[in-house]
């Protein structure tokens, strides 16, 4: 007979299993970010191993040229941000002095229309740069551990791919209970869909940096690029990543540009990308199944980036996006799929029922 526990029981433990799971998290973020960046790059990099194989090369050898060819993009693409970055640093000075002087007059603004002497505006300053450096200091934290992730990288994701059927043969033998023919079809659908999100993100980004870019280039923003690709790389990151990418082309604008023209065109050209991205390209690209709902996404992405800074804030979305995919494909896990999704019910479902008196 299978004993029934109460409910504040299973609450209790389910609350206990949670703040376990946070700590561990917590404490061993310099290992699990690493082995978080190669697991992503080994389900990406699986199928040319796989059809590396299929011609009879060797499986270390078909992992290794998967891992060189995923090293030289990500090297490529390294290379092009700092080239991108090295020429906006040698503008600095010019930067500087240009916002210095739109300063000066913000100052001279707030004192004559708001009455804010400079001795208050320095104190707030003073307030904000506080504020500030813990950021700083996550964001140098993210810096200095990226060394680390590049190295280990190569090693954790040769690893994943050569250790993988390992891997696979320890699911099956914790569901043993279950049928392995229907084990197996839920690990082939849910590696697919993971493969198919991963490529649809990745895919994504290009486009919407591609379109960031020419438009910065059509209203004349200087180093359209380097803001259209990383508004691309923060447009990952929901509501909080589209209004950062924004902010950047518009703070270059104010400074560079005479007047509020240019910053109102940047407002207009970034709205109607994200109107494409969320109407067409989330929908059609990334798969509509695995969309994240609002609330999720924002709780999450702030709790990665307490958890695991920067990091944990861009590792948030594709994760818990694998967790949908799972949870959706397990029938004892389909309601928390559900409540991570943007799907919502269309009837009500009567919990209780009375009858007439």
């Amino acid at each position: 007979m299978i004993k029934k526990y109460p409910f504040y029981f299973k609450v209790t433990v389910i609350m206990f299993g949670f703040v376990l799971l946070v700590y561990i998290l917590a404490t061993l973020r310099d290992v699990l970010v690493p082995l978080s960046f190669a697991l992503l790059l080994a389900i990406l990099l699986n199928p040319i191993t796989q059809l590396l194989e299929k011609w009879h090369l060797p499986r270390v050898l078909s992992i290794a040229i998967s891992i060189i060819f995923g090293l030289i993009i990500i090297t490529g693409i390294v290379y092009f941000l700092y080239m991108e970055i090295k020429t906006f640093s040698d503008d600095l000075s010019t930067f500087k002095q240009k916002f210095e002087t739109l300063f000066a007059k913000f100052q001279h603004f707030a004192r004559t229309d708001f009455g804010i002497n400079t001795k208050k505006q320095n104190e707030y300053i003073d307030q904000a740069e506080a504020g500030l450096k813990p950021v700083l200091a996550s964001a140098m934290g993210t810096v200095l551990g990226g060394f680390a992730i590049a190295f280990l990288l190569p090693v954790y994701t040769f690893l994943f791919l050569y250790y993988k059927d390992l891997i696979l043969k320890f699911l099956y033998d914790i569901f043993v209970d279950a049928d392995e023919k229907d084990v197996r079809e839920v690990l082939t659908k849910t590696k697919g869909a993971i493969q198919n999100y991963m490529l649809g993100l990745l895919l994504e980004a290009l486009i919407v940096a591609s379109l960031n870019t020419v438009a910065l280039l059509l209203i004349g923003i200087p180093y359209a690029v380097l803001l259209g690709v990383l508004g691309a790389l923060l447009n990952i990151l929901p509501f909080i990543g589209g209004i950062l990418a924004v902010l950047l082309p518009i703070l270059i604008a104010t400074i560079t540009k005479e007047g509020f023209q240019t910053q109102f065109w940047v407002i207009i050209s970034y709205m109607f990308i994200q109107f494409i991205d969320n109407h067409f390209l989330v929908p059609y690209i990334v798969a509509s199944k695995v969309r994240i709902n609002a609330l999720v996404s924002i709780v999450i992405v702030l709790l990665g980036g307490v958890l695991w800074g920067i990091s944990g804030m861009f590792l948030s979305i594709p994760f818990i996006g694998v967790m949908k995919i799972i949870f959706d494909r397990l029938p004892d896990m389909k309601p928390w799929g559900m409540l991570l999704g943007v799907e919502t019910p269309t009837k009500r479902r009567k919990f209780l029922s009375r009858k007439k008196v």
